[in-house]
């Protein structure tokens, strides 16, 4: 009965194991047809992109990219309508300081990895 609690425990740590560090895939779809733009939303959009680039924390860090602010607009013009666009529509989905839930379920898979373990080596965990 013990060798079997071993190999379940070993087999749950492999497994969350391989869970977590999967990668996350998200599916969409992709335009078969030719999208045209009017000048009105190739503005708004680059209206969009410069109030996100002039950021404090985007400035920064394109500053120690080694990029100036008038090479950034250079680019940002020489752009075709339809990468701007493209670009404008993932602005709302880029998170600046990325995801907080896979560090809170990394922890909490890591205290029951621990736990697990504790309990398959035979300790006991008192508290008094």
């Amino acid at each position: 009965m013990r060798g079997m609690k071993r190999i379940l425990v070993w087999y749950m740590v492999g497994s969350l194991f391989i869970v977590a560090t999967a990668p996350r895939c998200f599916a969409g779809f992709s335009l078969s047809e030719v999208m045209v733009l009017s000048p009105g939303d190739r503005h708004a959009d680059l209206e969009k992109l410069r109030k996100f680039l002039e950021a404090k924390i985007v400035g920064e860090r394109l500053k120690d990219l080694g990029f100036s602010p008038e090479e950034v607009r250079m680019k940002l013009n020489g752009l075709e309508d339809r990468r701007i666009h493209q670009l404008a529509l993932h602005l709302d989905e880029m998170k600046v300081g990325g995801d907080g839930a896979a560090v809170v379920v990394i922890v909490f898979l890591v205290a029951i990895l621990v736990v697990l373990i504790i309990y398959a080596t035979g300790h006991r965990i008192s508290i008094q």
